[in-house]
């Protein structure tokens, strides 16, 4: 019985010498993967940027427009004093098909022939991913949604301003200050 004990004792010995020399060297240099991004990005002032603004945009977008009864193209025009071009995607069409009879106002106004339709060639429907996926490829969009976490989503991507609703009109963040976006 004596024989055990020393034997384990011995094992949990080795175990802690085994997590010892699995400890890193604090000294040694930490190796961090960090994204490039262009240099038309620098200062996240985006010049692909400018009128007429091409807006992506997304589905509970155009349901709190609804809500609050705001005209989508209009009220982006009175947001941006320019002329806007809303872009809708094949992924947000599907999800407002999706959403079934409540949500028809919605889809008849995306399919607003006003509204430019986006094409999507991945697999899958969610329009969230879409969205994500087409503003890092190409920084010449706006993005307008009211989803918080697609919100957090794009703050990550330098140069791509977000429009979003609040106090019944829109509202647009980090918008450079050359464009003459309004500041509230």
């Amino acid at each position: 019985y004596v024989t055990v004990l020393r034997t384990r004792n011995l094992k949990e010995k080795d175990r802690a010498k085994g997590e010892e020399k699995i400890k890193k060297d604090p000294s040694a240099l930490k190796e961090k993967e960090v994204t490039k991004y262009p240099s038309c990005l620098f200062f996240q002032y985006n010049t692909q940027l400018g009128p007429p603004y091409n807006i992506l945009v997304d589905t509970n977008f155009i349901n709190f427009s609804i809500k609050a009864k705001l005209d989508v193209v209009q009220s982006m025009m009175d947001c941006l004093y320019a002329k806007c071009i809303p872009c809708i995607t094949d992924c947000v069409m599907a999800e407002l098909e999706k959403l079934g009879l409540k949500y028809r106002v919605a889809l008849r106004i995306a399919k607003d022939p006003r509204f430019e339709r986006l094409p999507c060639t991945h697999k899958g429907t969610y329009a969230d991913d879409c969205l994500v996926q087409r503003v890092t490829q190409h920084k010449c969009y706006i993005v307008a949604t009211v989803d918080r976490d697609l919100k957090r989503r794009i703050r990550k991507i330098p140069g791509v301003p977000i429009m979003y609703i609040s106090n019944h009109r829109y509202n647009i963040e980090r918008m450079p200050d050359d464009y003459g976006a309004p500041r509230f």
